[in-house]
């Protein structure tokens, strides 16, 4: 019943958001309530970290949007049920304690969550601690403030930390924070953009963490620190700017990038928006953005059967997840419910949704990609340039593929040896000897402007690339100079579209293939340099999107020269999505 609730939620006023979290807080709430082990058991599933850190992290991380919820629906059992686990896990001599923090550690991660929580319920939370207890909780979270943490939007959790307890009471440690924030500093690239550590990684970490974490420091730090709380204030605004491009006219954000499985986090950015009191684009199109985002969310088969939260993106699917992503992990999307924190009275709960003002096709620079919106902006198209993050699961999928849609996603690899388990969909994959394919992944040189995309790059040591891309409308056209001193076997992909039948819906001619399946066709056209075209039929599991796809493909086997090769590649939506709902207020 609260799934279907939550799937009908219009999510336009202050009691949407509110019911929201109270469904996704239902399946746990029995678990949390009934004894004071401070971690909570979502599964048997493991995780780069130890089971009582992925069991605290399923406690800690729906405080992203109970902290804010608190602030309108007090729900006393609940909250003193946190306060008993908060006061279990940081005392070193309960039998609960969740234990030293360390470098590195995913404690670190989820103290942020408490954090916030000691900011946003001070009074109810913090002054609810015995005062031993309140020592044991400072002394806990500020060994973070001591370990090794990597150099990238993990900075942040010390800056959260040390803003948490200075409110609290604690001295402020000006120094240390000025280095911490300078470090931030030196991960900025300008327009409102960041890098998170590296500078080829420009994704989703930019808004919901960055960002977020910046107008949140704005927020409680504008007495103290009134410049930087101005600078984030500023930086978010023109992110603001171009992260709008990334969500398509049904509220689909484009599906890239890494920790796909926080799935709504997407949105966050703009609840912090709200929560800052930063109106970079006017409060309107802010609420029919988020409206949309978290109505097409809670369409998705994102829950399990009982309700909770699943590891995957359009559905639960362990196969695209990455290693630190234990059973509570997707309950960072309620970053996304900051907004509750705000009072009824704010401009933004009063606003008219209305469309987001766009242009048709958008060079996002600092972003690393050409932006492309189709049919009335319903259908989103990516193409990115220079992104990739290293030593991550299905690297080279999230960040390199030629072109990434907010109505046919993308595919990550099941295994390593044919194409089908490599579910290569729009790339060019690469094998020696028809097996054990490669993708691009790290580029040798790169370009984006308004018209296309231009990147150098080489699969092998043998094998220099230089493909270049340029879309009209819902199709595009890859261009390949290939120089290789070895034979090589090609497979050109198009779009995967969803699988429903036995086998695929699809026409083969001698230089195209097509695949067309509940309003997607995904077609692929030889133009120069292909000798075969086919469908293929992947392992399940392997898109974010569909359990079961199918995706056409051309194939050539070349030997050692210069080769060109041209095709011509779409990925068509057959009929329009029109959510009723789009620009009513339905005011309650």
């Amino acid at each position: 019943m609260k799934q279907m609730a939550i799937k009908e939620n219009p999510f336009l006023t202050r009691l949407d958001y509110q019911r929201a979290v109270e469904d996704m807080i239902a399946p746990l709430r029995e678990a949390i309530l009934a004894d004071d082990y401070p971690g909570l058991n979502l599964g048997s599933s493991g995780a780069v970290y130890d089971r009582t850190r992925a069991e605290m992290e399923a406690l800690v991380r729906p405080l992203w949007g109970l902290a804010p919820y608190w602030r309108i629906c007090s729900d006393d059992p609940l909250r003193a049920a946190y306060v008993e686990k908060v006061i279990a896990g940081t005392d070193p001599e309960h039998a609960f304690y969740w234990g030293s923090i360390t470098d590195y550690d995913q404690y670190i991660v989820e103290a942020a969550a408490l954090s916030l929580t000691l900011l946003l319920q001070k009074d109810a939370f913090w002054t609810a601690l015995p005062q031993k207890n309140q020592r044991k909780l400072v002394a806990w979270l500020s060994q973070a403030l001591e370990c090794k943490i990597p150099k990238n939007n993990w900075t942040f959790f010390k800056v959260l930390i040390r803003v948490a307890l200075f409110h609290c009471g604690e001295p402020l440690a000006k120094e240390a924070l000025s280095q911490e924030l300078a470090l931030i500093d030196s991960m900025y690239i300008g327009d409102g953009w960041y890098v998170d550590g590296k500078t080829t990684q420009r994704d989703y970490y930019i808004p919901f963490a960055f960002h977020y974490y910046g107008l949140i420091y704005a927020t409680f730090m504008q007495d103290e620190d009134p410049e930087w709380a101005q600078r984030f204030k500023e930086r978010a605004t023109r992110f603001a700017q171009d992260f709008i491009y990334y969500f398509d006219e049904d509220g689909e954000a484009l599906p890239y990038g890494r920790s796909l499985t926080y799935r709504f986090a997407q949105g966050a950015f703009f609840s912090a928006l709200v929560f800052a009191d930063v109106e970079a684009i006017p409060w309107g199109q802010v609420r029919g953005l988020l409206a949309k985002h978290l109505r097409n969310w809670m369409a998705q088969e994102i829950f399990t059967f009982d309700g909770r939260l699943s590891i995957g993106y359009h559905y639960e699917n362990q196969v695209m997840a990455e290693g630190y992503n234990a059973p509570g992990s997707p309950y960072w999307g309620l970053k996304t419910f900051l907004l509750l924190a705000v009072a009824e009275t704010h401009p933004f709960w009063r606003a008219e949704p209305e469309p987001i003002k766009r242009e048709p096709q958008k060079r996002i620079e600092k972003g690393n990609m050409l932006l492309v919106h189709n049919e009335k902006n319903h259908h989103l198209l990516g193409y990115p340039a220079g992104l990739m993050l290293e030593q991550q699961a299905h690297a080279q999928a999230k960040y390199s593929k030629f072109v990434y849609s907010s109505k046919f996603g993308f595919s990550v690899p099941k295994a390593g040896v044919t194409y089908a388990e490599g579910a290569f969909d729009s790339t060019l994959a690469i094998a020696r000897d028809g097996s054990y394919f490669r993708t691009k992944g790290a580029v040798m040189d790169y370009r984006v402007t308004e018209k296309g995309i231009f990147i150098q790059w080489a699969p092998f040591g043998e094998v220099v690339i230089e493909t270049e891309i340029y879309p009209f409308g819902q199709w595009h056209v890859r261009v390949h100079e290939l120089t290789t001193t070895i034979s090589l076997d090609l497979r050109e992909g198009g779009f995967s579209v969803p699988l429903t039948g036995r086998l695929p819906q699809a026409q083969t001619g001698p230089t195209w293939s097509r695949v067309s399946e509940e309003g997607f066709c995904s077609q692929i056209i030889n133009i120069e340099g292909y000798q075969q075209a086919s469908i293929v039929q992947p392992e399940a599991n392997t898109s974010v999107f569909f359990p079961r796809t199918s995706f056409p493909y051309l194939a050539q086997h070349i030997p050692p020269g210069k080769h060109r090769l041209i095709c011509l590649v779409g990925g068509i939506v057959e009929k329009e999505r029109i959510d009723p709902n789009d620009y009513a207020s339905n005011k309650k």
